[in-house]
């Protein structure tokens, strides 16, 4: 990216990698730094096809977020949103209907500060800045208070995020306590590394990284421990699957390894 990081907020520690930019670097984006480039070619290097499964969950935002507004749903909060790059979830529902308002959130200084400067201008949109663990914050933050109906609909995605979240942090209540602060009828859309895949090389990368982001560790998760994140929702058909396997739009919503197609857990449910 350019060497001119004049735009990078007072503070942020650029020589630790981030997983918000180390994922950027995946998706072919341009923000992001030598130690984010040198953790994510490390990881490539280990586990070719982590590049693919980074494509995976962003096509998987696409088709949930057009299911959502599909089903009527003109509000969005994205959890974890991370570094902006090319099909941003407000950039979706608002082609399809332009009165969508979206809210990102996340703790990272420099998707936050990069999100302000593409978000710029438009109305129906804002990020804020916290942890995933603050809800009342997030929620009572003025981007959210003037953007979200409490009383309406919701679409919230929670998109390769939690398997950032320790189980000493109760994963699982996070979630529930997003469900508590929706209306009925709101959707949530969440991704997470599996512990059951076994592509080659995944052990040995989810270690790597942890080695070299060691305040951002990945703890991937069985499938009924992610299922468990669903509790109060009803999933919507298939359910919980591998990310391609969501609704693919054809075959180009799928890798070519077969493994890396079930990298990702993915699924959608509604609150009844």
């Amino acid at each position: 990216m350019s060497s001119d990081l004049g735009w990078v907020p007072p503070g942020v520690d650029t020589t630790v990698p981030s997983p918000a930019r180390v994922y950027d670097y995946w998706l072919g984006g341009g923000h992001n730094f030598a130690p984010d480039r040198a953790l994510g070619e490390k990881i490539l290097q280990i586990m070719p096809g982590v590049r693919d499964a980074a494509r995976l969950n962003r096509s998987f935002l696409r088709r949930a977020a057009l299911h959502m507004v599909e089903s009527g749903v003109r509000q969005f909060l994205d959890i974890g949103s991370g570094i902006p790059t090319v099909g941003n979830l407000h950039e979706i529902v608002q082609a399809e209907a332009p009165d969508c308002r979206v809210v990102y959130v996340d703790r990272d200084e420099v998707a936050v500060a990069h999100s302000e400067l593409i978000l710029a201008g438009n109305g129906n949109t804002a990020v804020v800045q916290a942890d995933l663990r603050d809800v009342d914050a997030i929620f009572d933050a003025d981007p959210a208070r003037k953007l979200l109906d409490p009383d309406q609909p919701v679409g919230l995605f929670m998109l390769l995020v939690l398997h950032f979240v320790p189980d000493e942090w109760d994963p699982a209540g996070l979630v529930a306590r997003y469900r508590d602060r929706l209306a009925p009828g709101s959707f949530l859309a969440l991704s997470h590394a599996s512990a059951e895949a076994k592509p080659d090389g995944m052990d040995e990368a989810v270690q790597a990284y942890n080695v070299r982001s060691s305040a951002n560790q990945a703890f991937p998760r069985t499938h009924d421990e992610v299922l468990a994140y669903f509790e109060g929702f009803d999933l919507v058909n298939p359910g919980l699957v591998g990310c391609p396997s969501w609704r693919p739009d054809g075959e180009g919503d799928f890798a070519a390894n077969p493994a890396i197609n079930e990298v990702p857990f993915a699924g959608v449910a509604v609150k009844p």
